[in-house]
């Protein structure tokens, strides 16, 4: 009988950890998080960060604007700023293509300029370690 209760108390336990966890998870990814996804523009394009991305920072191109974050949603707001950082150049691939930005070129991260959700075949293949 005692075993019994230790079982339905483990259940109970495991329960409101994973409805806890769910909750966590749903929170996080609301509808502010798209607005302010990672993106900079550089000489008239507009890149996006993309994840996964093995690549190695050839040379300085010159700065990248990243637009000012408006996750509220509000009306009648003015628009911010957007901040500078350096654009870097990545290796065997043109920047028109992808960019790296970055403090540093070991700080930078990956952004891509394309459109849709398929990333163009020459990032495909840094992603893929072709």
């Amino acid at each position: 009988m005692i075993r019994g209760g230790r079982s339905a108390g483990l259940l109970l336990a495991v329960t409101m950890l994973l409805s806890a966890a769910a909750c966590t998870a749903d929170s996080s990814s609301g509808e502010g998080a798209e607005s302010c996804a990672l993106q900079f523009t550089y000489e008239g394009r507009t890149y996006r960060d993309v994840a996964n991305v093995n690549f190695t920072v050839t040379g300085r191109l010159g700065t990248a604007t990243k637009p000012p974050c408006d996750d509220t949603g509000g009306e009648g707001e003015t628009e911010g700023v957007g901040t500078e950082e350096t654009a870097y150049e990545v290796n065997g691939i043109s920047p028109k293509v992808a960019i790296a930005v970055g403090g540093t070129p070991a700080e930078a991260v990956f952004v891509a300029s394309y459109s849709g959700s398929k990333v163009p075949p020459e990032v495909q293949k840094l992603i893929d370690g072709s």
